[in-house]
């Protein structure tokens, strides 16, 4: 199985998605899913990079009205943010991990524990702290 990490850029903030295979069909069905619990205020435009899990992405934004770009070929700092995600998702699941045993509620679990560690980059606010005062003034 896979996780795919969706990174809201002016907190930092962090869900993790299981997604049982890398058909594009799935990889979109479990996007659409986790894209309706964020406000769509907050939620205007999906970053990927150049994956064919994600080639069927014109059904993503016709299911949630959320705009995909793609990086360019071999350019990863066009995701840093998610690139930096996936490295500190490394010290819970190491290279080589068998995901399939993790249930989605396991990487909700470490969500929260990466959206409540201070970061430097937020002046050592948590990205819980900052999504929250974002999301507040929507209510």
């Amino acid at each position: 199985s896979y996780i795919a990490t969706l990174v809201e850029m002016h907190s930092r903030f962090v869900m993790l998605v299981k997604v049982d295979d890398s058909k594009t069909s799935t990889v979109i069905a479990a996007l659409i899913k986790h894209a309706q619990k964020l406000p769509k205020e907050l939620y205007k435009s999906l970053t990927w990079d150049r994956g064919r899990e994600i080639k069927d992405h014109k059904q993503f934004t016709l299911a949630t009205d959320i705009k995909v770009y793609l990086c360019d070929p071999y350019s990863p700092w066009q995701r840093g943010s998610n690139e930096n995600t996936n490295r500190l998702l490394r010290q819970y699941f190491p290279k080589s991990t068998d995901l399939s045993v993790h249930s989605q509620q396991k990487l909700s679990s470490v969500a929260r524990q990466l959206n409540e560690r201070p970061r430097k980059t937020l002046d050592y606010e948590t990205p819980a702290q900052k999504f929250n005062r974002c999301v507040a003034p929507i209510d």
